[in-house]
């Protein structure tokens, strides 16, 4: 089995209380993933086209798996996963929806978009260490990812 764990995690989120449990859930749950933060849809896409702020990590892989929440400022959520999976160099890349909404709307729209998963946050934070601690287990330890590296060139 390959070793997803040094696979990037870009997390998508703009409430920095949010962005802080996400991280405090992280180190408690003890991942050793890299992880990095953007705060809107427009920054999420910087950071995969290696553009802006990010534009100094050209050389860097692309992300193993993105976390996204879905109503952010500027660009939010919906439109960012429209625009990843449209891209054939990113479509690859897992996209994991992580919000507040609960709404069937949602659900259904980030599916048809070709979302991979769909959760929505836990009020509390234990609840949020049982989340962070499931998608290190199902996403980094037990599914096979295409390598970052072929998905940069596809």
């Amino acid at each position: 089995m390959k070793d997803n764990s040094m696979l990037e995690i870009v997390i998508a989120d703009d409430d920095i209380d949010d962005r802080m449990l996400i991280e405090d859930a992280f180190v408690e749950s003890r991942l050793r993933n890299p992880i990095t933060f953007v705060e809107n849809g427009e920054e999420l896409m910087d950071r995969l086209n290696c553009r802006g702020k990010f534009s100094d990590r050209a050389s860097y892989d692309l992300p193993g798996l993105i976390l996204l929440d879905l109503n952010m400022p500027r660009m939010d959520g919906r439109e960012a996963l429209s625009l990843i999976k449209q891209d054939p160099r990113l479509r690859r890349i897992p996209v994991v929806v992580l919000t507040t909404s609960k709404a069937d709307e949602d659900i259904l729209k980030t599916y048809d978009l070709g979302v991979s998963s769909f959760i929505s946050k836990p009020v509390s934070f234990d609840g949020l260490v049982d989340v962070v601690r499931t998608l290190n287990h199902y996403w980094i330890e037990i599914v096979q990812l295409p390598p970052v590296r072929e998905m940069a060139v596809a």
